[in-house]
């Protein structure tokens, strides 16, 4: 069996997958004490080892030695590339690319033919669109939703508010209400902007992944909803890699 790892900013994603299916799979904060105990009782079956990650390098040395101490199998941590399979990055240093923005346009480049646009709405939010040959047409990266209440809370220390989740994008008659649905009404900037990037592109597909994508749909992101889609981007590679 295959281990596949997204090791984020904040979470900690896994995939145990057989010759053709995925056995089992979940998440947990990167910080979590044990965070591979769910699957022990398969560390010896576990052949190879494969990790997405954007984590600072002392995190990612850590997270190199909880693997260690779950099994011996080797570990293979695979970075963004300048070209793969067809599909050709915009970046000239590709050393500067998070490695799951690569492993996310892979994912949705080996699905199927045509332009589309990957957005992972994460502890940042990155976009990146691609046409149909390939060519990625590069993309933004902006503070995710806990990243700016971060910052009012942080940065602003007279705006107080309470934290609420909201759909409405309408002015606020509170604080709260500024703040939450100020949110929004920035998330439905982005998602016009992000459609009419794609019409004039003329891009056929959006995906949408991380853990604030149903949010972005909410917010009238017209997209498919891929939780995995940087694993599905780093099982192609990995076995690609294998193969070469």
């Amino acid at each position: 069996m295959k281990l596949l790892v997204d090791a984020g900013n904040t979470r900690l994603k896994w995939q145990l997958c057989g010759d053709r299916n995925v056995v089992h799979s979940g998440f947990v904060g990167l910080d979590a004490d044990e965070p591979f105990s769910e699957i022990t009782r398969w560390s010896g079956d576990i052949e190879r080892i494969a990790v997405s990650t954007v984590i600072s390098e002392d995190k990612r040395r850590h997270l190199q030695s909880r693997l260690e101490a779950l099994c011996a199998a080797p570990i293979v941590f695979h970075w963004a590339e300048s070209r793969r399979g067809g599909l050709v990055n915009a970046y000239t240093d590709t050393e500067k690319m998070g490695a799951d923005r690569w492993h996310a346009m892979y994912g949705a480049w080996s699905a199927g033919p045509g332009g589309f646009a990957v957005i992972d709405a994460g502890s940042a939010i990155t976009v990146d669109y691609v046409s149909g040959s390939g060519k990625h047409l590069g993309g933004y990266i902006l503070p995710g939703k806990q990243m700016m209440l971060r910052s009012l809370r942080q940065d602003a220390a007279r705006i107080g508010f309470d934290t609420r989740d909201a759909r409405a994008g309408e002015p606020g008659a509170s604080t709260t209400e500024c703040v939450q649905h100020g949110l929004v009404w920035l998330w439905e900037s982005m998602v016009a902007r992000i459609q009419a990037d794609c019409a004039r592109f003329g891009l056929e597909r959006t995906i949408v992944t991380g853990g604030d994508a149903e949010a972005l749909n909410n917010a009238g992101l017209s997209a498919t909803h891929e939780p995995w889609l940087v694993l599905v981007g780093l099982a192609a590679i990995d076995q690609e890699r294998e193969l070469e």
